[in-house]
């Protein structure tokens, strides 16, 4: 088969729905373990299991978010180097492991390790997920794609508030998360097809072309002077050449304070607005409700995003963000508190998302895993930071502090994201993608 510039589109659609199906999956059981640390956590506070309080919870989330931060910052490199493939099914495997032993933990340190080796699987499936996703992503449609793969990590957030509601008790809902082993891992092994432009920046053009035949759509050309830029350091090495650091900087830190707000709002919602007056059903509830928001956020962003641009959108979503959580900490009817809390949800977890799928969009081929994985590696010192602030802030015995906090941090990662470039940019991949992996549609 001959190097072609585009994909026919009915091939192309049926290996772009394989990869996004497949990733949405594990990205679903990665939102099920990130989220049930918090859905189980008002109920561990109350029993005082294993000796926890509100700072000892704060850590906890801490040590879980700094395994994340080395795992997303190791994870776009290794993805360059091994295949985005095999750090997707070794994350999974990881994170699922980690969570049995959080099961079968009989002391607070034992559990903060199981939660800390989560992190490390945690934190380097999502940016290996959200490269794979948009280089098979449609021409135009890539923040698109990335949103509608982040709702996954939303509806991971729903099914860990009913698996807490439903079991009510916390070692059983660990146990849950190590479901992933077993149907994740083995699924995505058998079918997940690796990046068509990893194998070629490898040399590995018998596997691309045996992959190319099996869903039939075509190779690009391959760019024999780009060949070399895959490799694990200059990758690197290449989103600081020129004025890109500046562009580069400004990324991490909005990824910063938009991982801050999603780690330290999930986390420490249910036991705020419980610390507020509302019962644990109902704080539970919230879960499930800023989690439907986010659904519905990421596939009006991605679509937006892909039409005016990330960085409009996502300091748009930011400042939305920073209103709705400040509108928390004031009491209100609950039937109302339900709409801000959708509301907030809806803006909150698509902020960050539009980050990475406007950094992926930027990036280059050769590095965008190493771009992606870095720019959510950066911000996993704000998911640190989170967790640890609300557990701070809560065992002062302030209701509002954590939101006021929270909202701050939105107005950041604003100010940030806006001087990336407020001129509309289209998310369209880079020329290198649609040449290999488009589709016409």
């Amino acid at each position: 088969m001959s190097p072609s510039t585009a994909l026919p589109a009915r091939g192309g659609a049926r290996l772009a729905l394989l990869v996004v199906g497949l990733c949405w999956l594990v990205v679903l059981f990665d939102g099920l373990d990130m989220f049930i640390y918090g859905s189980v956590l008002p109920h561990m506070l109350e029993t005082k299991a294993l000796g926890i309080d509100p700072s000892k919870a704060g850590d906890v989330g801490s040590y879980a978010t700094f395994g994340m931060l080395i795992g997303a910052l190791s994870s776009g490199t290794v993805s360059d180097w091994v295949g985005r493939k095999k750090t997707i099914i070794v994350s999974t495997a990881v994170f699922s492991l980690a969570s049995a032993l959080c099961a079968s933990a009989n002391s607070l340190d034992t559990f903060s390790l199981g939660r800390f080796l989560a992190g490390l699987g945690l934190g380097g499936l999502l940016p290996s997920a959200i490269t794979l996703v948009t280089e098979y992503a449609p021409r135009g449609r890539g923040a698109l794609v990335v949103g509608s793969l982040m709702t996954a990590h939303q509806t991971g957030g729903i099914v860990a508030a009913f698996v807490a509601k439903w079991t009510g008790d916390w070692r059983t809902s660990f146990w849950i998360c190590v479901i992933p082993l077993f149907i994740g891992v083995p699924l995505a092994a058998k079918y997940l097809p690796e990046s068509m432009a990893f194998l070629q920046a490898k040399g590995r053009d018998r596997d691309a072309l045996a992959l190319a035949d099996r869903y039939g759509v075509d190779l690009a050309a391959k760019d024999k002077a780009r060949q070399a830029a895959g490799e694990r350091w200059s990758a690197l090495a290449a989103l600081f050449r020129g004025r890109l650091w500046v562009q580069t900087l400004f990324f991490w830190l909005a990824s910063f304070g938009g991982l801050l707000l999603v780690y330290g709002v999930s986390q420490w919602l249910p036991s705020m607005m419980r610390a507020a007056g509302y019962d644990l059903g109902s704080s539970l509830n919230f879960v499930i409700v800023i989690n439907l928001g986010g659904i519905v956020g990421m596939l009006i962003g991605g679509r937006l995003t892909d039409k005016f641009g990330g960085s409009r959108i996502a300091a748009i979503w930011f400042g939305a963000t920073a209103i709705g959580v400040y509108l928390l900490s004031v009491h209100m009817p609950l039937a109302l508190t339900y709409i801000v809390v959708f509301l907030t949800g809806l803006f909150l977890f698509s902020a960050q998302a539009m980050i990475y799928a406007t950094v992926a969009a930027r990036a280059d081929a050769e590095n965008r895993a190493t771009a992606v994985g870095w720019v959510s590696g950066m911000g996993r010192f704000g998911a640190v930071f989170g967790p640890w602030l609300g557990g701070q802030l809560l065992a002062t015995g302030s209701n509002s502090a954590g939101f006021v906090a929270f909202a701050i941090a939105g107005v950041f990662s604003l100010v940030f994201v806006s001087l990336t470039g407020l001129r509309s940019v289209r998310s369209t991949p880079n020329t290198e993608v649609p040449k290999q992996l488009a589709t016409t549609g």
